[in-house]
């Protein structure tokens, strides 16, 4: 019987939140399609990158990171995933603070909504992609690969 040959790599510093769906994924029985990268994002991903077969063989990606780095997430994405594959950006509402004027801002959400501001601008404008922001939870922003 033909089974599908699916892997997901996740990435994160915290160890603490793979273990915390572990019992869930065990039960599914795909903890053996799941490779577990304890590091920074950059790094893990210039590591995959450096392995050329890992170019435009990504299916999909999902980034929920720190978001002063997503447009570099972007940049080694658009390497990874394939053309037609989608990437998603998780928090590009960021709490509906992009669409509220400055002053009505509290200050600790400040510094990450400018970050997602100019992140959207450059989404909106970037040609490699077509996108489409959905405003589910905190927002997400869905990438088409071109």
């Amino acid at each position: 019987m033909y089974e599908n040959i699916m892997q997901i790599i996740a990435i994160d510093l915290d160890r603490d939140a793979y273990e915390m769906g572990l019992p869930i994924i065990k039960k599914a029985n795909i903890e053996h399609k799941i490779n577990f990268i304890q590091s920074s994002a950059l790094s893990a991903l210039d590591e995959i990158l450096n392995k050329n077969d890992n170019r435009g063989s990504f299916d999909f990606a999902f980034i929920d990171a720190d978001k002063v780095s997503y447009q570099k997430y972007h940049e080694r994405m658009l390497e990874l995933v394939k053309v037609g594959g989608i990437m998603v950006y998780d928090n590009t509402l960021w709490f509906g603070t992009v669409a509220m004027p400055e002053e009505c801002v509290k200050e600790i959400m400040k510094p990450n909504r400018q970050h997602i501001i100019e992140f959207n601008k450059f989404l909106a404008a970037d040609t490699r992609v077509q996108i489409s922001l959905v405003p589910i939870g905190d927002g997400i922003t869905i990438c088409w690969r071109l």
